[in-house]
């Protein structure tokens, strides 16, 4: 015996086979993924300030009057709390402005957003910690160091982001406010200069990720040359803006170098 089902015309049965795939997917499209989605973040002048103090303050030496822009960048991401469902996920991956991260690769599993909070600042703080010793250590070993190295004090007042990414500018600032280019200009030529790299104590930069975001947030705040972390020059040309010149750097003092040469009018790097 026939069921009712086969009974019923083409169109209706299609229809009811129908209703439970759009069920189906109408659940997944609102159900929470572990995905992270980023944007372009802030920037902030190093060289400048912040919540009116400066950035870099510099005691127990001469400090230079500097001109031009180093901008440290970050990216904006969706908080370890945050739902992400699958209409955020197609939109990210169809636009140039957003990435679409495995949240895991961006936050570390098991932890409490107050955990992951505290250990982004630390990471901060030890990058400053870090940058500063890069920085001094620099200068000692230049062919102008500072005349006693040992009583340079260096504060640095950028709590409230998170993360390493800002190591390599730090230093640059340090470097820029106490000696500039070495030949009494400034380190940036005038420029607005952009990047970001982690660094270590002996200066050495290191990748830190969403650096084709970054490179938006420098283009649209007005950089026009952004230092990247040489083994990650691939992904910053994956979505540089027109007009953006990138430049990559391994070190402090080749950082230093660069933007030196850049300056002068000098042949510098490029990716």
């Amino acid at each position: 015996m026939s069921s009712w089902f086969s009974r019923l015309p083409r169109s209706r049965a299609l229809a009811l086979c129908a209703l439970p795939v759009a069920a189906l997917l109408a659940v997944a499209g609102t159900a929470p993924l572990p995905y992270t989605v980023a944007q372009p973040g802030s920037t902030s002048d190093v060289l400048g300030e912040h919540q009116g103090e400066p950035v870099i303050t510099v005691s127990g030496t001469p400090v230079r009057r500097t001109g031009g822009k180093l901008l440290m960048t970050t990216i904006l991401a969706t908080g370890p709390d945050a739902d992400v469902d699958l209409g955020d996920v197609v939109d990210g991956w169809f636009r140039t402005d957003r990435a679409v991260l495995p949240k895991a690769s961006v936050y570390p599993p098991g932890q409490t957003v107050k955990e992951i909070e505290k250990r982004n600042l630390g990471q901060m703080a030890q990058s400053q910690n870090s940058a500063v010793s890069a920085a001094l250590g620099y200068l000692k070993d230049s062919e102008q160091p500072p005349e006693d190295p040992d009583r340079i004090k260096v504060d640095l007042r950028l709590a409230d982001v998170g993360g390493p990414s800002a190591g390599l500018f730090f230093a640059l600032g340090i470097v820029d406010k106490i000696r500039g280019d070495g030949s009494g200009g400034d380190l940036t030529g005038g420029r607005t200069i952009a990047g970001t790299g982690t660094v270590d104590e002996n200066g050495e930069v290191g990748p830190v990720g969403g650096v084709s975001l970054k490179t938006q947030a420098a283009h649209r705040d007005g950089a026009t040359v952004f230092l990247v972390p040489q083994a990650e020059c691939g992904e910053a040309e994956a979505e540089l803006p027109a007009g953006m010149r990138l430049i990559p750097v391994d070190s402090v003092a080749h950082a230093v170098n660069s933007l030196t040469d850049l300056a002068h009018g000098k042949a510098v790097p490029s990716c």
